[in-house]
């Protein structure tokens, strides 16, 4: 079966001949170069023939033409830390200009989309690409206890910087309209009740969430949104008007059973990054196949809430691709 052709069946809600996957992880040193991320992207995929990859490049790609700087400071996730951050006083969101899509690090990854999307044409796999939201953006350029301090007391202000960063993504996504993508993994952050109140995100981030995701061509027919946070405000993140919801099921509410009945779209989760990384092989199988079972075999695509850790044993992806290729799991 083609992978466009499980997936839509498993979106819609049909019990299909075996359940697709898909994992992500970072890059570290990969991810500073286009052909470098593009060739780990392309080897991953091939060495397990996941039914749809994300180009996933560093999560402060987005932010640092604004004057920031990152590093990798040895992550167990593989991902890249800000150590200068440009806005420090509330007046510095005012301050931001809109980027061009076409130079620095977004000009550097879309190019590295496109050499994923040419690479793997011939397979047929979906290429999707990550994605943060302007509010995740934010805490990037600021820290998370600025940002939050800023949406607080200078509302204004930051709105202003919202506004520059929501227009910077939307050039970016003008651009990857030029490439045959399947659709984008939009990251979500503040959604989580041990942040904010619902009322706070509904009046900072949702109506970007919204313009965002509202610019999205029709032709992109996979996009994903990827709901992260302890507490996360599953209810309202089900509106998105997305085709899977992604989030860490296995350590916070809801689990996939619940949120089967939650949601009408499909469920991208099933296993977690700590028993990817520390179980065994047996131990991954037995808790893909309680995964599947929990959904009934329906409107999952057998995942992991996060990206998994670079030191994950090969041998448990190979478990969970085993687990995958049979009937349902069984």
């Amino acid at each position: 079966m083609l992978r466009r052709d499980l997936l839509e069946r498993t979106f819609a809600g049909e019990v299909t001949p075996r359940v697709p996957v898909t994992f992500t992880r970072h890059w570290p040193g990969d991810d500073q170069r286009a052909a470098d991320l593009a060739r780990a992207t392309v080897d991953f995929q091939r060495a397990y023939d996941w039914d749809c990859i994300q180009v996933f490049p560093a999560s402060t790609f987005c932010v640092v033409d604004y004057g920031g700087q990152d590093e990798w400071q040895g992550s167990s996730t593989g991902d890249r830390t800000m150590v200068k951050v440009p806005i420090k006083r509330s007046l510095d969101w005012t301050e931001l200009r809109t980027l061009d899509p076409t130079r620095g690090e977004l000009g550097k990854i879309s190019e590295a989309v496109r050499m994923v999307v040419n690479a793997l044409r011939d397979d047929g796999v979906p290429v999707l690409v990550t994605l943060y939201s302007p509010l995740a953006q934010a805490a990037r350029l600021s820290g998370s206890s600025v940002v939050m301090r800023h949406l607080r007391t200078q509302p204004e202000r930051l709105r202003t910087g919202l506004n520059v960063l929501t227009e910077s993504l939307l050039r970016f996504i003008d651009l990857l309209k030029q490439i045959e993508i399947a659709g984008i993994v939009y990251v979500v952050e503040h959604a989580d009740f041990e942040v904010m109140a619902e009322a706070e995100y509904v009046a900072f981030a949702l109506p970007y969430d919204r313009k965002v995701l509202d610019s999205l061509p029709t032709r992109w027919w996979l996009n994903v949104l990827n709901l992260r946070g302890s507490v996360p405000m599953f209810t309202l993140a089900s509106t998105y008007p997305v085709r899977a919801l992604c989030w860490d099921d296995t350590e916070e509410h809801p689990g996939l059973g619940e949120a089967r009945s939650l949601s009408r779209g499909s469920l991208m989760g099933g296993l977690s990054q700590h028993l990817l990384h520390f179980g065994t092989p047996s131990m991954v199988r037995d808790a893909a196949r309680k995964a599947i079972q929990s959904v009934g075999r329906q409107r999952l695509i057998l995942s992991c809430g996060q990206a998994i850790a670079p030191t994950t044993p090969l041998s448990n992806l190979r478990a969970v691709r085993e687990v995958a290729d049979t009937a349902g799991g069984g």
